[in-house]
């Protein structure tokens, strides 16, 4: 990576039943770490122009629906070397059923192909044990296992090629969705991946649930605030590989 070359990022951050403002701060904040880096801050995809113009994308959203042709764009933003960094919810899209259930029906498939995953359900929040799986990899070395706490654990089905990173183990049922046993049957779960396309390459972290005292209404009134991996040292570190990843500041492996 050349010094003192501008590199043009874009922050889609809205995400429902989480504390998009907090989340939005913290992702400024790392951003901000590199004078090089310029960045444009937007809560939908809308803008294809300037994600076709960005070298890197950052998503910290949850229920926000591409268009079809919101979804042509972000494929041909990675067709062509473009790399995006999707966080937590991007993968979930969702809907209530008559009964207060949760449903995840799959109604943007190739945004879900894209992103190499499709969020299905999970259970309560709960800690979280995470294993590295690949300790040579730059986005993971020198990173130990660690725990999180009060995360949301993500039962996802993956969608294409993964290159697995991060994983943890759970097997609770997900109280309140409609697919409340998927997942329960499988040892491990990926926490991040790698997903290429094209000539380039998403990078999805399951991690970062955040909620604030508002953010679940009108299911619950009020709630405790929850800041999750939010309030842990190393997830802090895997975005800040994961920016630099971004942006070409990480050596990758030959």
């Amino acid at each position: 990576m050349e010094a003192n070359q501008k590199h043009d990022v874009y922050l889609v951050c809205n995400a429902k039943y989480h504390d998009t403002n907090f989340a939005r701060l913290e992702l400024l904040k790392l951003l901000a770490e590199n004078e090089d880096i310029h960045t444009k801050v937007a809560e939908n995809f809308g803008d294809t122009v300037a994600i076709k113009h960005s070298k890197l994308l950052i998503t910290y959203t949850c229920d926000l629906r591409p268009s079809l042709e919101e979804q042509e764009a972000l494929s041909a933003f990675l067709d062509n070397g473009g790399r995006w960094f999707a966080l937590h919810a991007t993968n979930a899209l969702l809907e209530f059923t008559k009964d207060g259930r949760v449903d995840t029906p799959d109604v943007a498939p190739k945004f879900m192909q894209i992103l190499g995953s499709r969020f299905m359900a999970h259970p309560a929040n709960q800690k979280i044990s995470v294993r590295v799986t690949d300790v040579d990899h730059p986005l993971t070395r020198h990173i130990s296992d660690f725990e999180v706490e009060d995360e949301e654990p993500y039962y996802c089905e993956p969608q294409g090629e993964q290159i697995v990173l991060l994983e943890a183990s759970y097997s609770e049922p997900s109280v309140g969705y409609v697919k409340s046993d998927y997942g329960t049957d499988k040892e491990s779960h990926p926490q991040m991946y790698l997903h290429p396309h094209g000539q380039g390459e998403v990078l999805y972290l399951s991690l970062g649930h955040c909620s604030g005292k508002h953010d679940m209404k009108p299911m619950v009134d009020i709630q405790p605030v929850v800041r999750g991996s939010w309030e842990s040292p190393v997830y802090y570190e895997l975005l800040r590989r994961g920016i630099r990843w971004g942006i070409g500041g990480m050596a990758l492996p030959n």
